[in-house]
């Protein structure tokens, strides 16, 4: 496999598994592939999610290194650099207040209708990311364990995702993780990212590579896919470790 001038990846069950930090064999090959080729990691989570699946666990300082790396929480609807030792936003696609609202009531009104409010979680069901709102079934920090419990064919996220998108049409409703729902603003999905990526960057789409868990018609994934970008589907961070050593070691050959 030859090595894309672009790298990107999602994070939960992709890089490292769902809301957990990254394992130290990825954390160096993200740090060996940074060092080949640009890599961005886009996602429904935010920042902080970022800072603590990742960005903590690599085993490097380097401002050139991290100046290569590309963070896009939040389906690509916020977009962070490298600057001055930080991590710097560059934009943010921002709900208004309204759709933020409607938004919160509707997904909360259609759980608790479907019967998938649940009183036992981990955290917070609703969470406000200002460029989305997300509904997490059992809170964030739930165990992966639980979430697959919870929804092990992801009939009930789908169901509650076509059920806020049929009373929100101006907005986006997408499937996120194993048990969340991502709502944006209409038509901002992981392609919109990408695409803002390859203008800000210059780079083509046809330069890019992107690695992700939910590539399926339902995944939060799939825009990417539809986009035209070259897509490669993992089933977990082991698999996308074997594409960056296979990625790395097409880049030492070459």
């Amino acid at each position: 496999m030859s090595l894309p001038l672009l790298v990107a990846f999602d994070l939960d069950d992709t890089l490292a598994p769902s809301k957990s930090p990254v394992d130290p064999r990825m954390a160096d090959l993200l740090v060996r592939l940074l060092a080949a080729t640009e890599v961005c990691i886009i996602s429904g989570g935010q920042i902080g999610q970022f800072r603590m699946q990742v960005l903590d666990n690599l085993p490097i300082a380097d401002e050139e290194t991290f100046g290569r790396l590309h963070l896009m929480p939040t389906c690509g609807t916020q977009y962070y650099r490298r600057h001055d030792g930080e991590w710097a936003q560059v934009y943010a696609e921002n709900l208004t207040t309204d759709e933020r609202d409607r938004a919160l009531e509707v997904v909360e009104r259609v759980a608790k209708g479907l019967g998938y409010w649940e009183s036992e979680t981990w955290g917070p069901i609703l969470e406000d990311r200002g460029s989305q709102i997300t509904f997490s079934a059992l809170g964030q920090a739930a165990p992966v364990a639980a979430k697959v419990a919870w929804d092990p064919t992801g009939e009930k996220k789908d169901a509650l995702r076509d059920a806020a998108q049929a009373e929100l049409p101006d907005l986006e409703v997408r499937g996120g993780g194993s048990t969340s729902v991502d709502i944006t603003r209409r038509g901002i999905d992981k392609a919109f990212g990408m695409k803002r990526l390859a203008e800000i960057t210059g780079l083509s789409l046809d330069d890019m590579l992107f690695v992700g868990d939910r590539l399926d018609p339902n995944g939060n994934d799939y825009p990417v896919k539809a986009l035209g970008v070259e897509c490669v589907s993992v089933h977990g961070w082991e698999d996308t470790a074997v594409v960056i050593e296979d990625l790395l070691a097409g880049a030492s050959a070459s």
